[in-house]
């Protein structure tokens, strides 16, 4: 055992955050704390590291056992480069090095004595060198910054210049090079882009220690934990396996509490009216059966009602209108900033109905490409155009769409003049703002209730065509489940920006990675992408060769014509699934019809007045023969068609 923890009690003012709290951490143990916005899990985080103190409870730590920790916002800024922040953590090994270097110099001019103790002097430290691992440490640590998304021309830039996400990142990647027994990460995810997720997941998973982690990923769940550690309403509740595992067995129990409770409540009522029955008899034998309902009932132990599943925010999106079928057309769209090329020649179409996912690396043009799209940037060049009657509602992630001087209330009021103070108070209640929150500043609220104020206004647009720049930042797994089911539900055209894999999943038909300065199309979710993505990207690869091969002057085909082709081989793709599931609906109403037809036939040669009439008898066997031949036709047909 790496950590216990045991009856952890945490009151602020009157509010009771943590209820006797109790878990363990096991050597090699890969656990995940959730819960929504709120329940203390970075509180009992900085009890764990003895940041905060409990009100009650203790949390032991085992004998010679150490601890790593990243907040959420962790941060460095020692003055020095990212290479050199990172190589800090591993100064015991370069100051070896560094001996091991002086040593063979002394070595070259000693002789005698002093040469015998400067050999052992070398043998020594050649040994604390190699347990060290001295001789890879350079190559684990560059394998650390790249896996978190530095390219090598980054490694000498100041930590000073970074921004927030980024020194978060070099905080967490000292942090892996520390390698303590321990690790606990606070939100390790939210700086970090797709392919660095992916690299963490796969560390982690290999880590040689434990690790404990609160996260809103449940992709990243999904693949790392094994153990789930539940805060709600202040209690703990410990489930074995990942996030998936996790939620279905929460479902159940939720299911089998609010059952109970609902059963208890309705013997409660029953009782009560009972007693109240007795009672207006008002006779002495009445009254004393009531009396002795009343005290079995004062000895029942009441059930606390349950949580309700995603009862706290309701979100509807419903189109005002139905759009054209052409929603959004992108033609040779290019962008740069400065030497900077975000992406080039880029097109792509959008039909209604469509939900489609922009991903790829933080930095490549995701977010640049919405406000282009939302006329808030100009494009270098290309045009794109709007369908017929589309309406776009948009979601910034940097909430530029609200005003930092308003309030609550008036930033409801002002965009929809014609909604009453009710309407308005209802809307915000919704969206969890009640009471005095509504005369709070949009300046003064936090990242995660922006997010709600900006979607209270996305649902009141009443828009047809959702653009979402990472709509999930900030939200809790309730919250993003909810968002979730209300985009699964909605009837328009969608076009987002996500590192959120699970909610991709749940919400995407089609994916645009955005890699290489073009766009890759794949028709389905993140698990179809993940399945093609390595053989799209070596067709492409290949493509691009035969392309470098067959150019007279070496030079590699423009960035529109291989877009071109990527979207006529998209294009063609789609189009043959539309004319085989066609052909499949064909080809089940044909048999539908044949059976029909033969059920008709046996009918009619059942019927005693047809045994006489010997050709008819003949003529409907014929067609029953034929009629047969034919659907074993179709049935082998439908089942190749089924199949592909």
């Amino acid at each position: 055992m790496v950590l216990s923890c045991q009856n952890i009690d945490k009151s602020f003012s009157e509010h009771r955050v943590l209820n006797q709290v109790s878990f363990h951490i096991e050597d090699f143990e890969k656990a995940a704390i959730v819960g929504i916005n709120g329940a203390g899990k970075t509180t009992l985080l900085r009890i764990l590291i003895g940041e905060s103190v409990p009100d009650a409870g203790t949390v032991t730590v085992a004998k010679d056992k150490t601890i790593g920790y990243l907040a959420q916002n962790g941060a460095v800024d020692h003055g020095l480069s990212i290479y050199e922040e990172l190589l800090s953590v591993k100064q015991e090994l370069v100051d070896l090095e560094q001996m091991l270097r002086d040593t063979e110099k002394a070595m070259k001019t000693a002789s005698g004595d002093a040469l015998e103790a400067l050999l052992k002097r070398y043998s020594d430290l050649t040994h604390a060198f190699e347990t060290g691992d001295g001789y890879a440490y350079r190559s684990e640590l560059i394998g650390v910054l790249k896996g978190l998304g530095f390219s090598e021309e980054e490694f000498s830039k100041p930590v000073s210049t970074l921004s927030g996400g980024q020194k978060t990142r070099v905080a967490l990647g000292k942090l892996l090079l520390q390698k303590p027994d321990l690790i606990i990460l606070d939100e390790p995810t939210n700086h970090l882009d797709l392919h660095s997720i992916a690299w963490l997941e796969t560390y982690l998973m290999n880590y040689k220690g434990a690790v404990l982690i609160v996260s809103h990923d449940r992709f990243f769940l999904d693949r790392i934990a094994t153990k789930i550690i539940e805060l709600d309403q202040g209690k703990a509740t410990v489930f074995q396996g990942n996030y998936s595992d996790y939620a279905a067995k929460k479902e159940q129990l939720r299911i089998a509490a609010r059952n109970a409770y609902l059963n208890q409540q309705r013997e409660i009522r029953h009782q009560e009216e009972v007693i109240s029955k007795l009672r207006s008899f008002n006779r002495e034998k009445s009254i004393k059966r009531a009396e002795s309902r009343e005290k079995m009932l004062e000895k029942i132990d009441v059930l606390e009602k349950p949580t309700e599943q995603r009862s706290d925010m309701r979100l509807t999106l419903t189109p005002y209108r139905i759009s054209g079928n052409d929603v959004l057309t992108v033609e040779g769209l290019s962008k740069s900033f400065g030497e900077q090329l975000l992406f080039e020649q880029v097109n792509f179409e959008i039909k209604r109905g469509e939900h489609v996912a922009i991903i790829g690396d933080n930095g490549t043009g995701k977010t640049t490409l919405l406000k282009i799209l939302n006329h808030l940037l100009p494009a270098d060049e290309g045009t794109f155009r709007l369908g017929t009657n589309v309406e776009i509602g948009y979601y910034d992630q940097e909430h530029h769409v609200l005003h930092s001087e308003k309030t609550l209330f008036d930033e409801i009021s002002d965009d929809y003049p014609y909604l009453t103070n009710t309407e308005i108070r209802n809307t915000l209640a919704a969206f969890l703002f009640t009471g005095e929150d509504v005369f709070k500043r949009i300046a003064d609220l936090s990242g995660g209730e922006r997010g709600r104020v900006s979607l209270a206004k996305l649902m009141l647009s009443e828009a047809n065509f959702l653009i979402l720049d990472e709509p999930t930042n900030h939200l809790d797994i309730q919250s993003k489940e909810i968002l979730e089911d209300a985009l699964i539900g909605y009837e328009g055209t969608v076009l987002y920006v996500s590192h959120d894999r699970y909610f991709i999943n749940r919400t995407a038909q089609r994916i645009l990675d955005l890699t290489g300065n073009r766009f890759i199309n794949y028709i389905g979710n993140y698990d179809y992408y993940l399945e093609k993505r390595d053989t799209q990207m070596a067709s492409l690869n290949a493509d691009n060769a035969a392309n470098v091969i067959k150019t007279p002057t070496g030079a590699s085909s423009a960035p529109l014509s291989e877009n071109k082709a990527d979207w006529k081989v998209q294009k063609e793709e789609q189009a043959r699934l539309r004319k085989k599931e066609n052909d499949l609906k064909k080809c089940e109403a044909k048999i539908t019809s044949l059976e029909e037809r033969l059920e008709a036939i046996n009918a009619e040669m059942s019927d005693p007045s047809i045994g006489t009439q010997v050709l008819r008898l003949q003529e409907l066997t014929r067609e029953q023969e034929a009629l047969d031949q034919e659907l074993e036709t179709l049935y082998q047909e439908w089942e190749i068609l089924a199949g592909e």
